[in-house]
């Protein structure tokens, strides 16, 4: 498949919080992508969590109906001993899947590690990592105090690698010689291969 056959596609990436949401969207073609917008919804100024949810539904909605991006990555909630704050990240990472889903869009979920290793090829990178190796590849300017927005932009840059990856190699054409007919039996062999039959004087 080559690239040209690729069809263009919209990638929104979140990564959900519920201080600071964090996005970014992307237009790939083949091989190619560019960053359309990325940013931050702040939500430590709203002291009702429900309310907090409710932002990053009518956010994520609003991302949507503006952009029409075609699929959601998202990153999943890490893995920590602080149990309360898993379960607050769960919450908001359900609200921006149900979002998503209210608008047909279809949904992939990964691993910050996952995200990290896609972007940086090291699992424990940095957020500052994270964002100078986007940069670099996607060539867009950025405020250092919105890594949230960056986190965003590489879970969606991660989904675009791994689709990326599932597409199959351009096929290469082999010529075709063919195999000579094996020999039935050595008087076959000499008459096939006269110049291999030394002839004794």
């Amino acid at each position: 498949m080559s690239a040209a056959a690729i069809k263009e596609r919209i990638i929104l990436g979140i990564d959900p919080g519920t201080t600071v949401m964090g996005y970014g969207i992307i237009q790939t073609t083949g091989k190619k992508a560019v960053v359309l917008t990325l940013g931050v919804l702040k939500l430590d100024k709203y002291e009702d969590y429900a309310l907090k949810l409710k932002k990053i539904f009518e956010r994520t909605v609003g991302l949507i109906d503006e952009f029409h991006p075609d699929e959601l990555a998202i990153e999943a909630p890490f893995f920590g001993k602080n149990v309360q704050s898993m379960l607050k990240l769960g919450r908001a990472q359900g609200v921006a899947i149900a979002a998503a889903m209210s608008r047909e869009l279809t949904v992939a979920e990964y691993a910050p590690k996952k995200i990290k290793l896609a972007i940086t090829g090291n699992g424990n990178a940095s957020k500052e990592q994270v964002a100078s190796m986007l940069q670099q590849q996607l060539k867009f300017e950025f405020d250092s105090k919105y890594l949230d927005a960056t986190d965003g932009l590489a879970a969606a840059f991660c989904h675009f690698t791994q689709y990326q990856l599932a597409i199959p190699a351009a096929k290469t054409v082999k010529s075709k010689i063919p195999a000579k007919k094996k020999a039935s039996s050595w008087e076959a062999f000499v008459n096939q291969n006269p110049s291999k039959v030394k002839k004794k004087s």
